[in-house]
């Protein structure tokens, strides 16, 4: 072979090694433009914290996980909690779409704050489902109970439980947090109730959600009006009942108090007498309903077979929703209740510290 085709044959080997490894290099940047393109087997949750309620790590996250996984054996759940911070939720919320994640079930810590969150995402192609509080801005999906009627509910509960003195009663009110929808829907729902039918609400502020904050707004409410100053007090949860009811045994006061969630905490408050009623939202079939909304668009489907309702939030009209119905626990309906739904066993309720009161109560 003369120099002549030596170099031709070189040559011809030099461009068709060259274009090999060109087509390499494409195919290596189309499975990266893939990854970019979004993880289609994931799935976001963000919840909003756990100091509070019990409920987002011991219900919500369990419950979802497991729906998901039921109805697609192949995604996974993305979890985080904001531990009571919009701005780390909002990071939170960044990080999944720097993922690739296309849909993510946000219960907002600060539900006001979320419009731009969720426009950003929507404008990416992520959908988000509005989950417990109506997140504002271009959301998919809202699941959640008709939080006016859970309002009304604990104000119910709350003349139910003053009877024939309701009448003559002054209400202390500590409310949730002004920034969260939810709140204003339950402080809305309570006033719809007891306006006009007790004497007067003396003292009304935002516990903030917070048990360190509610129990230094009772306190501040017993030296306003002293201990003879109210007749019950209006707690919006159960966490921050727990704290309320604490102030008031330490100043000597028994009265009325009610709150939500139906933590066993509170359960077994009811038991005792400590606290009068909770308002139970099961959480199984609120978490069952995001979870089939979730892969529902993560499949392309239409949610609408799940969220047949509608609802319009502060900024956007005609939101896909499912709204579920809450109900009262007493002391009477424990059985009925919580314990028929197994969200709880006797066992769970009635440990050494509550033996006695369970009996006293039925449950054994």
């Amino acid at each position: 072979m003369n120099a002549m085709m030596r170099r031709a044959v070189i040559g011809t080997a030099a461009v068709s090694m060259a274009l090999s490894m060109a087509a390499c290099g494409k195919a290596g940047s189309d499975k990266k433009d893939d990854a970019k393109g979004g993880d289609s087997k994931s799935i976001g949750l963000l919840l909003p914290e756990n100091a509070s309620s019990v409920r987002y790590e011991s219900f919500d996250k369990p419950f979802i996980e497991a729906k998901v996984k039921e109805l697609c054996g192949d995604c996974t759940v993305k979890y985080s909690n904001a531990e009571g911070s919009a701005a780390k939720q909002k990071q939170q919320f960044d990080t999944l779409i720097a993922q690739g994640v296309k849909v993510i079930i946000l219960d907002a810590f600060d539900a006001a704050s979320t419009q731009s969150w969720v426009k950003e995402a929507a404008a990416k192609g992520v959908k988000v489902i509005a989950y417990d509080r109506l997140a504002t801005g271009p959301v998919s999906a809202y699941v959640s109970f008709d939080n006016e009627k859970v309002g009304e509910l604990q104000g119910q509960a709350l003349l139910d439980a003053l009877g024939a003195k309701a009448a003559e009663s002054n209400i202390v009110m500590i409310n949730g947090d002004d920034a969260d929808p939810n709140a204003g829907k339950f402080k809305s729902g309570a006033h719809k109730v007891l306006d006009g039918k007790v004497k007067k609400v003396v003292y009304e502020q935002s516990g903030e959600w917070k048990p360190t904050v509610a129990g230094q707004k009772i306190g501040a409410a017993i030296t306003q009006l002293g201990k003879d100053g109210f007749q019950a007090v209006y707690s919006a949860n159960d966490g921050m009942a727990a704290a309320i009811i604490t102030q008031l045994k330490s100043a000597g006061i028994n009265v009325p108090v009610g709150g939500q969630d139906a933590g066993l905490d509170a359960i077994q408050r009811l038991v005792t007498g400590e606290q009068s009623y909770t308002i139970y939202k099961a959480y199984k079939p609120l978490a069952d309903s995001a979870a089939e909304l979730a892969v529902a668009l993560l499949q392309g489907k239409d949610v609408k077979a799940v969220a047949s309702s509608s609802i319009d939030s502060d900024t956007d009209k005609g939101i896909p929703a499912k709204l579920l119905d809450p109900k009262v626990v007493t002391k009477a309906n424990i059985k009925d209740t919580v314990i028929a739904d197994k969200l709880y066993t006797v066992a769970d309720i009635c440990t050494g510290t509550y033996a006695d009161a369970c009996k006293t109560a039925g449950l054994q």
